[in-house]
């Protein structure tokens, strides 16, 4: 009950959707503008960098803040609290992704999994940045590196459970993983529409004009 509850929390939260509410401050619907979704990237494109930002810090932190509250709460039991942080963060990317009240048309959930993986591992996160701003300098492709961090989360927490996250006294942590496969891929579920557009050649740049 407790893991549903979580992911119920969770969602609530994640219908919180920074782009469109920004959006509509500027008199429009971001998603009607770019590639048709409301998370940070599509508004950068349409709105310029600092709408970019600021949308980008609000869908980051409307994950990073419930996953330590999360923490904090069931602290006496470490591997639970991760366990159970990773609940309310995929709750939050599933109602990024599919607002209810928007007809369940969101964002693609990057900056949200972003806030869920600087809650769980910070060595993770700044792997996760360095490969990101790397590959965004030499392609120009956001979609790209933001399928490549989702590959190195999955990579790095299969690779830490064992010695981290509270799993290191003979617990399984099989549900750990499935949640953290589940999160990452779902991202890249995403963006489907962009590994086609990068496989044929078609996909915006950053920087491009909207």
């Amino acid at each position: 009950m407790i893991r549903i509850l979580l992911l119920i929390i969770g969602y609530i939260i994640g219908n919180i959707e920074t782009g469109y509410i920004f959006g509509k401050l500027n008199k429009m619907d971001i998603r009607n503008y770019g590639s048709g979704n409301a998370g940070a990237t599509n508004t950068l494109r349409v709105l310029g960098p600092k709408a970019g930002l600021i949308v980008f810090l609000g869908d980051f932190c409307k994950s990073l803040i419930p996953c330590l509250v999360v923490r904090y709460i069931f602290r006496d039991n470490v591997s639970l609290s991760y366990m159970y942080m990773l609940y309310i963060g995929l709750g939050v990317v599933l109602g990024h992704n599919f607002p209810f009240y928007l007809g369940f048309k969101g964002g693609k959930g990057v900056a949200s999994t972003a806030g869920i993986i600087m809650a769980l591992d910070i060595r993770i996160a700044a792997v996760c940045l360095a490969a990101f701003i790397v590959i965004v300098a030499f392609t120009r492709y956001v979609s790209l590196a933001s399928i490549v961090v989702m590959i190195i989360f999955i990579g790095m927490s299969h690779l830490l459970v064992k010695t981290n996250y509270g799993f290191a006294n003979g617990s399984s942590p099989m549900e750990f993983r499935l949640l953290v496969v589940v999160i990452g891929f779902l991202s890249i579920f995403m963006h489907r529409a962009n590994i086609k557009r990068l496989l044929s050649g078609t996909e915006n740049k950053i920087g491009k004009k909207v």
